[in-house]
């Protein structure tokens, strides 16, 4: 079971990583050791969705509607998918990644309803001014460690809160964690 460790100094009673589920939310609820340093466990299969609170929400979709236009940050985009049951179109801001040329889609909030639409389609399009259609190729849990970690370090202030884990840490750490974050590369439709 990969073992996520979280180390800090912590008052007794803080609230503490509410997005890892009740079991984690004090310091009364975790194993402390000497130092006052907190650890636990999570398999990184077991984490769950995150959903966007009512400001995300709109926050994404003021850059979504930028990114349509072509006028948001250059590696914000508009994501369209297809609805896996109902066949309607769905849309969401992402953040685009390119590592060593090829580019990838990752779900830092886990497997959210794009993801879902997005594997059950096989294709997204994304549009930034115009639209280019994409297949996709779901990334093993072996591959997923160096794009993870590209991730975190470019889009870091943005995506801290869904990461366990610094953007510094080594990739074995990354490899820990993979499960709980979907990943895709790419491929021109």
């Amino acid at each position: 079971m990969p073992a996520l460790v979280v180390t800090g100094r912590f008052q007794p009673g803080h609230r503490i990583f509410t997005g890892f589920g009740k079991a984690c939310r004090n310091l009364a609820d975790t194993a402390i050791d000497r130092s006052c340093r907190i650890k636990y466990s999570l398999m990184s299969d077991e984490r769950k969705y995150e959903a966007p609170s009512s400001g995300e929400k709109l926050f994404n979709r003021a850059f979504g509607f930028l990114a349509g236009l072509g006028i948001a940050p250059s590696f914000i985009y508009l994501l369209e998918v297809r609805g896996r049951k109902s066949g309607k179109l769905y849309s969401t801001a992402v953040n685009l990644l390119e590592v060593d040329g090829k580019l990838f889609l990752v779900a830092p909030r886990g497997r959210t309803q794009w993801v879902r639409n997005a594997e059950a389609a096989g294709e997204v399009t994304l549009k930034r001014g115009s639209r280019r259609r994409f297949r996709l190729r779901p990334l093993d849990d072996s591959e997923k460690p160096q794009v993870l970690k590209a991730y975190l370090t470019n889009y870091k202030s943005a995506v801290q809160k869904f990461f366990p884990i610094p953007p510094d840490t080594p990739l074995e750490e990354f490899a820990k964690i993979a499960g709980g974050y979907p990943v895709f590369e790419l491929m021109s439709a």
